[in-house]
């Protein structure tokens, strides 16, 4: 068994964010940024296997300053030895694929191959209805939401991921979807450089792109999607080798769930599936209870 990181970075304690727009602090912002680097480097001398960071966007409350994910990685991976540094995750509608791609293989090539790659679909309107409006006005979908919305979501979602995985392992990358074009038509480029040295381009015409650097983990960083609690989605993450990180769940469902993963997988059972739990670390459980209460506002358990 692994254990991981999972953060959803916050500007303060709850005194700080009851103030009011505690995310516009820059002084709070810096004292974040220190102590995920000091929980960092604990974490990789102690052996944790990974670190995570979330996806949100104007949180101006304080709540989740995450913006990008793979930036926070790159701080807490540039200041560790051996921890892995993923996303839980990067919301992919809201993302153009191919830079996606660019970024986490940079990433791996930066931390010397400790790069995870999470990927979700995003349930919070505020911002993916903003960020994804390029992705043909794709909005956030809460979990269990079944309507047209939630359909283009997943549907922009899982077009957007075989993008970033065929970026990845093919030499050049051509693709015709719903959302996109890659390349989007008959674009001239006649360059004598990219007809000695490149490839890509027929009679003066661009017909795939070359996506670089390729991943320094073969075929690619392992794959990670938060937080899959329906069947559909954990019969997804089965078929295309993900691994599936359930939220809290009734044990009775998260036993069916893990069985399900392993039915579709055709691997052992719990290979392939994560669980996310809060725990909070004390001297007593009073003290503990005290740092809970701290942060029950946030977490929906005042």
């Amino acid at each position: 068994m692994k254990v991981s990181l999972f953060y959803l970075p916050s500007a303060g304690s709850r005194a700080d964010i009851e103030r009011g727009r505690a995310g516009l602090r820059g002084d709070l912002y810096q004292r974040m940024l220190a102590e995920l680097a000091e929980q960092a480097k604990l974490a990789d001398a102690l052996g944790y296997d990974s670190i995570s960071f979330t996806e949100h966007h104007f949180h101006v409350e304080g709540f989740e300053l995450s913006n990008s994910p793979v930036l926070l990685d790159l701080f807490v991976g540039l200041q560790t030895k051996r921890i892995r540094v993923g996303q839980l995750g990067i919301v992919l509608p809201a993302h153009n694929p191919i830079r996606v791609a660019e970024e986490i293989a940079m990433l791996d090539h930066m931390t010397g191959g400790r790069a995870n790659a999470g990927f979700a679909r995003g349930y919070q309107r505020r911002w993916v209805d903003v960020m994804a409006q390029q992705t043909h006005g794709i909005h956030g979908a809460l979990p269990h939401q079944h309507d047209e919305l939630d359909a283009a979501n997943r549907a922009a979602f899982e077009e957007c991921f075989r993008i970033v995985k065929q970026a990845w392992t093919e030499d050049l990358l051509s693709y015709q979807g719903r959302y996109w074009r890659i390349p989007p038509g008959d674009t001239p480029w006649d360059l004598e450089s990219t007809r000695r040295y490149g490839a890509g381009v027929v009679d003066g015409v661009v017909r795939a792109v070359g996506v670089v650097p390729k991943p320094l983990q073969k075929p690619h960083p392992p794959l990670f999607q938060p937080f899959a609690s329906s069947e559909r989605s954990i019969r997804w993450c089965a078929e295309e080798g993900v691994t599936a990180i359930l939220p809290p769940l009734h044990p009775s469902l998260e036993d069916r769930l893990v069985r399900l993963y392993a039915e579709v997988s055709g691997r052992p059972l719990g290979d392939g599936v994560g669980v996310l739990s809060d725990v909070i670390v004390a001297p007593t459980d009073d003290e503990a209870m005290a740092l809970w209460g701290d942060s029950g506002a946030f977490c929906g358990r005042e």
